[in-house]
Protein backbone atom coordinates (compact mmCIF):
# COMPACT_ATOMS: atom_id res chain seq x y z
CA UNK A 1 0.00 0.00 0.00
CA UNK A 2 1.40 3.45 -0.60
CA UNK A 3 2.34 5.58 1.86
CA UNK A 4 -0.86 8.47 0.22
CA UNK A 5 -3.54 5.72 0.37
CA UNK A 6 -1.88 4.46 3.82
CA UNK A 7 -2.18 8.32 4.86
CA UNK A 8 -5.73 8.85 3.75
CA UNK A 9 -6.43 5.86 5.26
CA UNK A 10 -5.47 7.08 8.80
CA UNK A 11 -7.25 10.17 8.37
CA UNK A 12 -10.73 8.61 7.83
CA UNK A 13 -9.98 6.30 10.54
CA UNK A 14 -9.23 9.29 12.86
CA UNK A 15 -12.24 11.09 11.74
CA UNK A 16 -14.33 8.34 12.68
CA UNK A 17 -13.15 8.01 15.82
CA UNK A 18 -13.97 11.29 16.32
CA UNK A 19 -17.49 10.90 15.34
CA UNK A 20 -17.88 8.33 17.26
CA UNK A 21 -16.66 10.22 20.33
CA UNK A 22 -19.06 12.52 19.85
CA UNK A 23 -22.03 9.64 19.63
CA UNK A 24 -20.52 8.30 22.68
CA UNK A 25 -20.94 12.27 24.04
CA UNK A 26 -24.58 12.24 23.22
CA UNK A 27 -25.08 8.50 23.72
CA UNK A 28 -23.87 9.16 27.38
CA UNK A 29 -25.47 11.84 28.03
CA UNK A 30 -28.92 10.51 27.03
CA UNK A 31 -28.45 7.20 29.35
CA UNK A 32 -26.96 9.39 32.30
CA UNK A 33 -30.43 11.93 31.72
CA UNK A 34 -33.06 9.49 30.91
CA UNK A 35 -31.97 6.54 32.65
CA UNK A 36 -35.59 5.52 34.09
CA UNK A 37 -37.46 5.87 30.78
CA UNK A 38 -34.83 4.02 29.21
CA UNK A 39 -34.53 1.03 31.44
CA UNK A 40 -38.80 1.15 31.49
CA UNK A 41 -38.92 0.76 27.79
CA UNK A 42 -36.09 -1.91 27.36
CA UNK A 43 -38.14 -3.65 30.24
CA UNK A 44 -35.13 -3.13 32.68
CA UNK A 45 -37.00 -0.86 35.30
CA UNK A 46 -35.18 -1.78 38.19
CA UNK A 47 -31.88 -1.38 36.37
CA UNK A 48 -31.43 2.60 36.00
CA UNK A 49 -28.32 2.75 37.92
CA UNK A 50 -26.76 0.48 35.36
CA UNK A 51 -27.97 2.51 32.75
CA UNK A 52 -26.71 5.74 34.39
CA UNK A 53 -23.17 4.37 35.09
CA UNK A 54 -22.59 2.81 31.60
CA UNK A 55 -23.78 6.60 30.56
CA UNK A 56 -20.76 7.62 33.06
CA UNK A 57 -18.67 5.27 31.15
CA UNK A 58 -19.63 6.64 27.26
CA UNK A 59 -19.10 10.25 28.88
CA UNK A 60 -15.46 9.07 29.60
CA UNK A 61 -15.06 7.08 26.68
CA UNK A 62 -16.12 10.14 24.45
CA UNK A 63 -14.16 12.95 25.99
CA UNK A 64 -11.05 10.39 26.07
CA UNK A 65 -11.60 10.12 22.50
CA UNK A 66 -11.83 13.65 21.63
CA UNK A 67 -8.85 14.72 24.28
CA UNK A 68 -6.31 11.76 23.37
CA UNK A 69 -3.80 12.64 20.48
CA UNK A 70 -4.20 8.28 20.13
CA UNK A 71 -7.46 7.76 20.10
CA UNK A 72 -6.50 3.70 19.66
CA UNK A 73 -6.98 2.74 23.16
CA UNK A 74 -10.16 4.82 23.85
CA UNK A 75 -11.79 3.08 20.52
CA UNK A 76 -10.91 -0.51 22.09
CA UNK A 77 -12.36 0.90 25.30
CA UNK A 78 -15.56 1.27 23.29
CA UNK A 79 -15.46 -1.72 22.45
CA UNK A 80 -15.54 -3.56 25.96
CA UNK A 81 -17.69 -1.31 27.21
CA UNK A 82 -19.96 -2.35 24.07
CA UNK A 83 -19.15 -6.23 24.89
CA UNK A 84 -20.84 -5.24 28.40
CA UNK A 85 -23.29 -3.44 27.11
CA UNK A 86 -24.49 -6.73 24.96
CA UNK A 87 -24.40 -9.36 28.02
CA UNK A 88 -26.41 -6.79 30.52
CA UNK A 89 -29.04 -6.78 27.48
CA UNK A 90 -28.53 -10.55 26.43
CA UNK A 91 -28.92 -11.08 30.33
CA UNK A 92 -32.12 -9.52 31.15
CA UNK A 93 -33.90 -11.61 27.75
CA UNK A 94 -34.97 -14.36 29.45
CA UNK A 95 -38.24 -13.61 30.66
CA UNK A 96 -38.73 -9.86 29.68
CA UNK A 97 -41.77 -8.63 28.96
CA UNK A 98 -40.28 -6.16 26.06
CA UNK A 99 -38.23 -8.45 24.19
CA UNK A 100 -39.20 -6.38 21.36
CA UNK A 101 -37.60 -3.20 22.52
CA UNK A 102 -34.65 -5.31 24.03
CA UNK A 103 -34.27 -6.45 20.73
CA UNK A 104 -34.56 -3.31 19.26
CA UNK A 105 -31.66 -1.90 21.77
CA UNK A 106 -29.59 -5.27 20.94
CA UNK A 107 -29.75 -4.79 17.50
CA UNK A 108 -28.64 -0.52 18.19
CA UNK A 109 -25.33 -2.06 20.07
CA UNK A 110 -24.31 -4.24 17.94
CA UNK A 111 -24.23 -1.86 14.84
CA UNK A 112 -22.14 0.92 17.34
CA UNK A 113 -20.11 -2.02 18.23
CA UNK A 114 -19.27 -3.21 14.56
CA UNK A 115 -18.11 0.66 13.89
CA UNK A 116 -16.24 0.34 16.79
CA UNK A 117 -14.39 -2.71 16.16
CA UNK A 118 -13.55 -1.79 12.73
CA UNK A 119 -12.26 1.97 13.39
CA UNK A 120 -10.54 0.15 16.19
CA UNK A 121 -8.58 -2.16 14.26
CA UNK A 122 -8.36 -0.05 11.28
CA UNK A 123 -6.34 2.39 14.26
CA UNK A 124 -4.52 -0.26 15.09
CA UNK A 125 -3.37 -1.25 11.41
CA UNK A 126 -2.14 2.07 10.60
CA UNK A 127 0.07 2.77 13.80
CA UNK A 128 1.42 -0.47 13.47
CA UNK A 129 2.09 0.37 9.60
CA UNK A 130 3.36 3.79 10.84
CA UNK A 131 6.20 1.74 13.31
CA UNK A 132 6.89 -0.87 10.59
CA UNK A 133 8.20 2.24 8.06
CA UNK A 134 10.58 3.38 9.98
CA UNK A 135 14.34 2.60 9.16
CA UNK A 136 17.34 1.33 11.30
CA UNK A 137 19.86 2.98 10.81
CA UNK A 138 21.93 1.67 13.77
CA UNK A 139 24.62 -0.43 11.83
CA UNK A 140 25.68 3.17 9.78
CA UNK A 141 28.57 5.03 10.68
CA UNK A 142 28.93 8.11 8.57
CA UNK A 143 31.73 7.42 6.95
CA UNK A 144 31.11 6.32 3.23
CA UNK A 145 34.01 3.84 2.91
CA UNK A 146 33.70 2.43 6.68
CA UNK A 147 35.15 2.81 9.38
CA UNK A 148 38.15 0.57 9.38
CA UNK A 149 39.16 2.68 6.00
CA UNK A 150 39.23 5.92 7.83
CA UNK A 151 41.69 4.27 10.57
CA UNK A 152 45.38 6.20 11.31
CA UNK A 153 44.38 8.69 7.94
CA UNK A 154 45.10 11.66 10.06
CA UNK A 155 48.18 10.39 11.57
CA UNK A 156 49.37 8.91 8.23
CA UNK A 157 51.43 12.08 7.67
CA UNK A 158 51.07 14.04 10.61
CA UNK A 159 54.18 15.78 11.98
CA UNK A 160 54.52 17.81 14.94
CA UNK A 161 54.78 21.88 14.21
CA UNK A 162 58.17 23.09 14.59
CA UNK A 163 57.17 25.66 17.79
CA UNK A 164 56.00 22.57 19.43
CA UNK A 165 59.18 20.63 19.27
CA UNK A 166 61.75 20.78 21.70
CA UNK A 167 65.28 20.82 21.75
CA UNK A 168 66.13 17.92 24.02
CA UNK A 169 63.45 15.22 23.30
CA UNK A 170 62.87 13.21 20.30
CA UNK A 171 59.86 13.36 18.44
CA UNK A 172 57.11 11.49 19.17
CA UNK A 173 57.11 8.28 17.02
CA UNK A 174 53.66 8.64 14.36
CA UNK A 175 50.82 7.49 15.74
CA UNK A 176 51.56 7.45 19.01
CA UNK A 177 50.02 9.56 21.45
CA UNK A 178 52.00 12.39 23.13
Amino acid sequence: MDYQMANNRRMLAKRAATGLGWFSIGLGLTELLCARPLSRWMGMGDKEDVVRFYGVRELAAGIGLLAAKDPTPWMWGRVAGDALDIATLAAHFEGNPRKGALMTALVAVAGATAADVMTARELTTRKEDARATLRDYSNRTGYPMGQDAVRGIAMKDFSTPREYRSSTASPPAPGSMH
